[in-house]
C-alpha cells in the first residue's frame, strides 16, 4: 500500500468510484463537494452504459466505453456485498430506430466486432409491442444494460463512508489549490485548508472554472440535460429504445426514464415548461400508452461538457501533485469504471488498463 494521501475535488460517480479504487492502495482519502456528493450529472442521467450513438466516438472513448461495460456487472455485484445496496445494472438491449447513419454503424460493428445488427422492423414490434408505429427500420444490440444511477451513488456512498481511511466533506466548496513552488499540495475551502499528496479533479462541469484559478483553460463547461420519469407496471417495456435523439429506459420497477436535452445554459439548472412539453412529446411518439400516464418526475443537470467527449485522465504538466478526471460530457457513467481505474494506475505507478495517450491534460490544456 502506498503512504500516500489523496484528496478528490468532486463527488459525483467519477470522483466517488475514483476514491473507491484508491482507498484499497493509499494511506488515506479525503474527498470533497460542492453540494452533496453524486446530486449533479451523476444523479441526473439515464444511466446507459453504452454512449448514444457509439460508432460516432472516437476510438478513445470506445476503448474506456468497451472496457467499463464489461466491469460494470463485477461493480455492482460488488458493491451490492458490501452495501446491501443494488445499483441495479439492467441489461435489457437497446433497439435504433430510423437511423441515418445504419450503414456507418453496422460498418463500425464489424470492424469492431461488436454484436450491432439489423433487425426487421416487425421482430421489434413483437419484442417491444408498446412501441409507436411508424418507424421502418431498426439495428439493436442485445448486451447494453442500464445502470440505475442514483442507486449507484447511494452504494458508493455507503461503500466510502464504511472504509476507516476515506474521509467525505459535502457541502465544501474548493475555493483555491494550495501551491508550494510548482507542487499543488492541497485544495482551501470555506472550512479551512486540506493538504494531500496528490489532488484530483473530478469537479464534473465545474472542473473548468477550478482549472482557471491556476491560469489553466480546461475546455469543460457546464451543458444542462432535462429528462422526464413516468411509472408504470414492471417488464412494461422490456427494452431501451432510442429515436431522433430521444429515448426510454426501463427501469426494473417499471419506471420509465424519457432523456434529454441538450442546452446551454451555464449554471442555470431550472427544469422548463418547454422542455417538459419536448419531451412528453417525443415520449408519446416512442411509446403512445405514455400519453395516458402521469410524469412522476422531472429535473435537469449539469453535464461537463467537453471537445469530442474525450475526457482529460492523468497528471497536469508543470503542476505537480495535481490530477485530472473529468471532461467525459454525456458518458460520464458509461466511462467511469475505466476511467476511474486509469487514474489509478497513473497514479500510482501501475501498468494502465489501456493506452493512456489520448486523455493526457498535456498539449490540451491553454497555459
Amino acid at each position: 500500500m502506498s503512504s500516500q494521501h489523496v484528496v478528490i475535488v468532486g463527488g459525483g460517480v467519477i470522483g466517488l468510484l475514483t476514491a473507491f479504487n484508491l482507498a484499497a492502495r493509499v494511506q488515506s482519502v479525503v474527498l470533497l463537494d460542492r453540494s452533496d456528493v453524486g446530486r449533479e450529472s451523476s444523479w441526473a442521467g439515464g444511466g446507459i452504459v453504452s454512449p448514444l450513438y457509439p460508432w460516432r466516438y472516437s476510438p478513445a472513448v470506445t476503448a474506456l466505453a468497451h472496457w467499463s461495460q464489461d466491469f460494470y456487472p463485477r461493480l455492482a455485484e460488488r458493491l451490492l456485498d458490501a452495501t446491501g445496496i443494488d445499483p441495479e445494472v439492467h441489461t435489457t438491449g437497446l433497439y435504433w430506430l430510423d437511423l441515418d447513419d445504419e450503414q456507418e454503424a453496422l460498418a463500425w460493428a464489424a470492424r469492431l466486432h461488436r454484436p450491432l445488427a439489423s433487425v426487421d422492423i416487425s421482430a421489434v414490434y413483437d419484442a417491444v409491442p408498446v412501441m409507436g408505429g411508424g418507424y421502418s427500420r431498426a439495428v439493436h444490440m442485445a448486451d447494453i444494460a442500464n445502470v440505475r444511477n442514483p442507486r449507484l451513488v447511494k452504494s458508493l456512498k455507503a461503500a466510502l463512508l464504511a472504509l476507516p481511511n476515506v474521509t467525505i466533506h459535502e457541502q465544501a466548496e474548493v475555493r483555491d489549490f494550495i501551491r508550494d513552488g510548482d507542487r499543488i499540495i492541497g485544495v482551501s475551502t470555506a472550512a479551512g485548508d486540506i493538504l494531500g499528496d496528490s489532488v484530483v479533479l473530478a469537479a464534473g462541469a465545474w472542473s473548468g472554472d477550478l482549472l482557471g484559478k491556476l491560469d489553466l483553460a480546461l475546455p469543460v463547461e457546464p451543458v444542462k440535460g432535462q429528462m422526464i420519469l413516468y411509472k408504470c407496471q414492471a417488464n412494461f417495456l422490456p427494452s431501451m429504445i432510442l429515436a431522433k435523439g430521444r429515448y426510454a429506459i426501463p427501469r426494473r420497477d417499471g419506471h420509465i426514464l424519457i432523456g434529454s436535452t441538450l442546452e446551454h445554459e451555464g449554471y442555470d439548472k431550472t427544469p422548463t415548461g418547454t422542455a417538459l412539453e419536448s419531451l412528453k412529446a417525443s415520449a408519446v411518439e416512442l411509446i403512445p400508452a405514455l400519453a395516458d400516464a402521469q410524469v412522476v418526475g422531472h429535473w435537469a443537470g449539469l453535464r461537463p461538457g467537453s471537445p469530442d467527449g474525450v475526457p482529460f485522465i492523468g497528471p497536469v504538466p508543470g503542476h505537480e501533485g495535481l490530477w485530472l478526471n473529468c471532461g467525459h460530457y454525456r458518458n460520464g457513467l458509461v466511462l467511469a469504471p475505466a476511467s476511474c481505474q486509469l487514474l489509478t494506475d497513473l497514479l500510482l505507478g501501475d501498468a494502465p488498463i489501456i493506452d493512456a495517450a489520448a486523455y493526457a491534460p498535456g498539449g490540451r490544456l491553454a497555459m
